[in-house]
């Protein structure tokens, strides 16, 4: 989701050595810092500060890669390069990874980046009171040593193919610092300057920073309650650009203005009908499905999102590796969604809440589902929640029957294996396929073991996926060097440029 929960990813890990790069910079060449304030427009400000206690997409958004920096790196199109790992020798059982640190790196409060910070980095992830999802990617490590301070040994239990990559999730902070949360200390191009709470954040250049220096002074993110209202400060010249547009009416306006620039880049944020599979009737696989084949998903997507967006029929997008087109196995069909309740032993239909955070859309899509619902005799009680809210009482307490959620990140498919998380999916074989998946020596083994976990859960509408959503930028059309996909809700602000 795109609030709190987190990826797991796979890249194949080899016995070889990583080339290390030889800076941050990204999808333009090279160029000469200049002094252009870069205004960013989003709908995510930061909860608080930190990415293991709940900051949420925002604080991704504004300080992974910005201010934060891993020993990996997602880039825009996927690829994990090394950042600040100079490179890894990988033993041949791929239990042992040896990580070099990149030299020359300090914090941003002058101290000096060593192996007891990436320690106590991983750590913090893994901690019993970290709020991060992904801590359960490195329950695999089983010893962090530090035989000198350039050098990070990490030993596993088991083979897991998706190290490297779940490495890129966590931001490297200096072990020694106090609270984050209303604070940073990264290695990052940018420092944070100020954060005005319910208005905006600013970073600005770090002159001591190790790489290429960000290719403008300084940038401000802009927070906007309203979509309209942020639309509005872009057409105005208030901000330069729209990290992610969540009104496809509104796209017209630009799309007819050479002022603007209009991206429609690759998506991995799922919208979710999410079932509390522990409960009843969502125990029943046949329940699911029958509600899963009472809403028409396409009519949804086109009701939100007009002619953007793409129908899934599982948790996987078309960019993973394991995808494949599952539409068909829980199609469209009221009348056999009231044979499958008829079947299950609801011919009568039953009454659910439904727990639907109140941030857009999915209000409107909760009143879509409540509508389709009650034509096979199902009714839906709404019951609209904040994002803390969900996040305590579903996410934490698991008090729900169902709800709605958008999960982010790409190759997260393997949360099915997971019969502890949230949604209470209990498939022996699944778990089976995705740690098997997880252990693989191979990509191509990864990739067939994951296919069929795609397909069971499809196969058991483990939940209701609804449509994949559109990742839409837009932009002035004098600034260039962003990123357009946002995977996992990160957007790089080192490379943007005003003409």
């Amino acid at each position: 989701m795109k609030r709190s929960l987190a990826a797991i990813a796979a890249v194949a890990a080899a016995a070889v050595v990583l080339a290390g790069c030889a800076s941050n910079s990204g999808t333009t060449d090279t160029a000469a810092a200049d002094d252009a304030t870069i205004v960013i427009g989003s709908l995510y400000e930061p909860q608080n500060l930190s990415n293991t206690q709940g900051g949420g997409q925002g604080v991704t958004e504004a300080f992974n890669g910005n201010v934060y920096e891993g020993l990996y790196k997602l880039t825009d199109d996927g690829e994990v390069e090394p950042l600040l790992a100079e490179g890894a020798d990988v033993s041949e059982d791929g239990l042992t990874y040896t990580i070099t640190l990149r030299d020359g790196v300090t914090f941003h409060s002058g101290k000096e980046l060593t192996s007891a910070d990436v320690k106590a980095s991983v750590e913090a992830v893994t901690a019993e009171d970290s709020q991060s999802a992904r801590k359960s990617a490195f329950g695999v490590i089983s010893k962090i040593e530090t035989p000198d301070d350039a050098t990070v040994v990490f030993t596993l239990s088991q083979r897991s193919i998706s190290f490297l990559y779940n490495l890129s999730y966590i931001w490297v902070i200096n072990s020694e610092a106090g609270d984050l949360t209303q604070a940073e200390d990264g290695t990052g191009p940018y420092t944070l300057d100020e954060w005005k709470q319910g208005s905006s954040l600013t970073l600005t250049r770090w002159d001591d920073y190790w790489g290429d220096a960000a290719k403008n002074a300084e940038v401000v993110f802009t927070y906007f309650t309203d979509a309209t209202a942020e639309n509005n400060a872009l057409l105005t010249g208030e901000v330069d650009i729209i990290t992610s547009v969540q009104s496809p009416d509104s796209l017209a306006q630009f799309e007819s203005n050479d002022d603007f620039v209009v991206s429609d880049g690759t998506s991995t944020t799922k919208e979710l009908l999410v079932f509390n599979d522990r409960v009843a009737p969502f125990d029943d696989a046949l329940v699911r499905k029958a509600l899963y084949s009472a809403i028409d998903t396409e009519k949804l997507l086109s009701s939100i999102w007009g002619d953007y967006g793409t129908l899934i029929g599982s948790m996987v997008p078309p960019t993973d590796p394991w995808y494949e087109d599952l539409t068909q196995v829980n199609p469209y069909d009221p009348d056999l969604a009231r044979e499958e309740l008829a079947e299950a032993g609801y011919a009568d239909g039953f009454t659910f809440t439904l727990d639907t955070p109140s941030y857009d859309p999915h209000p409107a899509v909760a009143e879509f589902v409540q509508a389709q619902l009650a034509e096979v005799g199902v009714t839906v009680e709404i019951n609209t929640i904040s994002a803390d809210e969900w996040y305590t009482k579903v996410f934490q307490e698991l008090d729900y029957e169902a709800t709605l959620q958008e999960h982010v990140n790409d190759r997260d498919v393997v949360w099915y294996g997971n019969p502890d998380f949230y949604w209470g999916y209990d498939n022996a074989d699944v778990q089976k396929w995705v740690a098997d998946a997880e252990a693989a020596t191979t990509t191509d083994e990864q990739t067939a073991l994951l296919k069929k976990v795609n397909e069971q859960i499809a196969e058991d509408a483990a939940s209701v996926w609804l449509y994949l959503y559109p990742q839409i930028v837009v932009a002035s059309s004098d600034v260039s060097g962003y990123g357009v996909n946002g995977l996992n809700s990160q957007f790089f602000a080192y490379d943007i440029v005003k003409s």
